[in-house]
């Protein structure tokens, strides 16, 4: 079993919080990872997916009443968020008896936004962890290539071969559109939502243009602003916002938008392989958004991250934003001779943060210029443990 880096936090979280919900896309690992933690604390454990578990919550107060006394793990919470209340409650029994942590774990596919009558709920109650897909530092930079390729999910890395690892995926975009999606919204036809969700993956990194997904589609723009909402919301999906800043300059203030997972992306556009991938238009995209992606996994919670693009051409493909206001530039290139385009020079005159990078498939640290420095996907992420 692969350890996951989000092991501590999660014991972190239960040991000073009365609720946790660990958040995170279908087959990513929650379940696991709340078992093996789960174990070491003589918890109970609830699959909502279960009619047998459904069954025990007719009386939710009652049933969880008679288990007080220990952690409760209640998976796939987003079928019964009229629990969300019942919850409170008896949160605020057990702290009135001095049990102040350690209640209740909470497993959901969805960002709870989804689940608005959590948010407010249990406000002041819940901690909130997102388990990404695997991650670089999980398995090891060795590891690079197949991770960007096939993607962060477990079963879909450890497959035998490339074709198991891409029909994973493919049953995997299936099941969403059939079984999962239909349950978080309006009937949405599967058809359409793949092709939307194919739509995203050809437009990778891209910035959003509503109006133009909506024409493609034959629906109007608010429609297809509310499937982009669900795919967010699933964790699917992430919109990067641009930095806004008063600098007398004309600044892109669209969104980004692309696909999270690498291997879902190239699994829509039907690449089975690497040789596929690195001939196919789609490679640099996929490459900067995997790159971009990782290193959000990594930011400490406060940090921020944005792109920066102004109407004259200055760009920074990722801009992170710390809490005391410094800011690191980022920028990505898939080449092992990379160079700065000027547009990055511009940005960082524009910005001036006080660390810039360049990421790149190699993996030697080299100072690039005087004040730029290349480094690996691998290294930086390591960097972003301890800055």
């Amino acid at each position: 079993m692969i350890q996951r880096y989000l092991t501590s936090h999660l014991k972190d979280a239960l040991a000073h919080a009365p609720a946790v919900a660990l958040l995170g896309p279908r087959q990513v690992g929650k379940t696991t990872l709340a078992l093996e933690v789960g174990r070491q604390l003589n918890a109970h454990y609830l699959d909502l997916e279960s009619e047998q578990d459904r069954a025990k919550l007719v009386q939710p107060e009652l049933y969880l009443t008679d288990h007080q006394d220990r952690l409760v793990i209640i998976d796939e919470i987003h079928r019964a968020p009229g629990l969300f209340p019942v919850l409170r409650g008896l949160i605020d029994k057990g702290r009135r008896a001095g049990r102040r942590s350690g209640q209740y774990l909470l497993l959901g596919s969805a960002s709870l936004d989804l689940l608005r009558q959590s948010g407010e709920t249990l406000a002041g109650r819940i901690a909130y962890l997102e388990l990404s897909p695997l991650h670089l530092l999980e398995v090891g930079a060795p590891s690079i290539d197949q991770l960007w390729v096939r993607g962060g999910y477990p079963d879909s890395l450890l497959a035998a071969d490339d074709n198991r690892s891409l029909r994973w995926r493919q049953d995997f975009i299936r099941t969403y559109l059939e079984r999962d999606i239909p349950q978080f919204g309006p009937r949405i036809a599967a058809e359409t939502m793949r092709r939307f969700w194919g739509m995203l993956a050809h437009h990778q990194g891209g910035l959003l243009n509503t109006a133009q997904f909506a024409r493609n589609l034959g629906v109007d723009a608010k429609t297809a602003a509310s499937y982009l909402d669900l795919l967010v919301d699933l964790l699917l999906v992430r919109r990067l916002q641009p930095w806004h800043a008063n600098l007398g300059k004309r600044l892109v203030k669209t969104p980004k938008v692309y696909v999270r997972d690498s291997g879902l992306v190239h699994a829509l556009l039907a690449i089975p392989d690497k040789e596929s991938l690195l001939s196919h238009p789609v490679v640099g995209q996929s490459w900067e958004c995997f790159v971009i992606e990782t290193i959000l996994t990594f930011v400490p919670r406060e940090v921020q991250g944005y792109f920066y693009r102004t109407s004259g051409g200055a760009e920074i493909d990722l801009l992170l934003v710390w809490p005391n206001g410094s800011k690191w530039a980022i920028e990505v290139k898939r080449s092992l001779a990379p160079k700065v385009e000027r547009g990055f020079h511009a940005a960082c005159l524009d910005l001036e943060p006080e660390r810039k990078f360049l990421v790149y498939p190699g993996t030697e640290r080299y100072r690039f210029s005087t004040d730029i420095e290349a480094i690996s996907i691998f290294e930086l992420a390591g960097l972003l443990q301890s800055p």
